[in-house]
């Protein structure tokens, strides 16, 4: 969804492949290899998890790419082989086999690469710059967007924040998770997970927890730093961001819902 004035909102869930989904999102009879079709037409972006475990086949990215409609985006999260080690700066042959990978024949749709770390892992400031040094700004002409998805306290300090920044790279905002959030603005786009789902909730979230989420998503597009987030920084209005943001986890069968009713609120 685009207005004038403002970035590009994506809205999506984590991956297509889910069992519990036929009859709660999927109908029933609908076959097996039309789900990401039928999940393409109903959201506008899907984060795809099974790029974090291991290696896709070039001729599944071009599969989804022709599966999916002419303005839908992936975001892939990155391999975990990159992000859980102790030495990041040891992680360039990692990186350079991951986007040699197939990942650029899903063209356009390739949307943020998620670098997603393990709630153990800490913040070093040098690592982590040397880390951020090898994320390659594009690949085969196409521009790339990064996102590190961190999971330690010892991240929500203005050092990381800053460090972010410098590179252009987003910070993932957690929403109702147990994990550290932070808010703050570091790149041109904004990058939430929101986890909150719960099975009571015909809509996976209450009305006005959706009505939430999607005021918070318009502002982000907006330039703006929405109230009711935790900040490192004093947060300042800015320039129009696009906003991707992914409902993942909690009570898994109801984010579907949640997310199409988020994509609905904030038009």
């Amino acid at each position: 969804m685009s207005v004038e004035g403002r970035g590009r909102i994506r809205i999506g869930i984590g991956g297509w492949t889910y069992a519990p989904w036929r009859g709660a999102f999927y109908p029933e009879k609908l076959s097996q290899k039309r789900e990401l079709d039928y999940a393409s037409r109903h959201l506008t972006s899907i984060e795809i998890n099974g790029t974090y475990y291991g290696s896709q086949k070039p001729e599944s990215f071009a599969k989804w790419h022709a599966e999916t409609p002419e303005d839908f985006v992936f975001s892939l999260k990155a391999p975990r082989f990159a992000t859980n080690r102790r030495v990041l700066a040891d992680a360039g042959e990692t990186i350079e086999r991951f986007f040699n990978s197939g990942v650029t024949e899903l063209k356009d749709k390739l949307g943020p690469i998620n670098w997603q770390f393990m709630a153990t892992k800490k913040f070093d400031p040098d690592d982590f710059d040397a880390f951020l040094k090898l994320l390659p700004k594009s690949v085969e002409g196409r521009t790339l967007r990064h996102v590190v998805e961190v999971r330690h306290d010892s991240f929500r300090v203005p050092d990381f924040i800053a460090l972010a920044h410098d590179h252009g790279v987003a910070v993932v905002i957690a929403g109702d998770s147990e994990h550290p959030q932070i808010a703050d603005p570091t790149a041109p786009f904004v990058y939430a997970r929101i986890m909150g789902t719960q099975e009571n909730e015909e809509l996976g979230y209450s009305a006005e927890a959706v009505d939430l989420w999607a005021a918070r998503a318009k502002g982000w597009a907006s330039g703006n730093t929405p109230d009711g987030l935790d900040y490192v920084a004093a947060p300042a209005p800015g320039e129009p961001r696009d906003v991707y943001l992914y409902v993942i986890s909690g009570h898994k069968v109801k984010n579907p819902a949640a997310a199409m009713a988020l994509i609905e609120r904030a038009r």
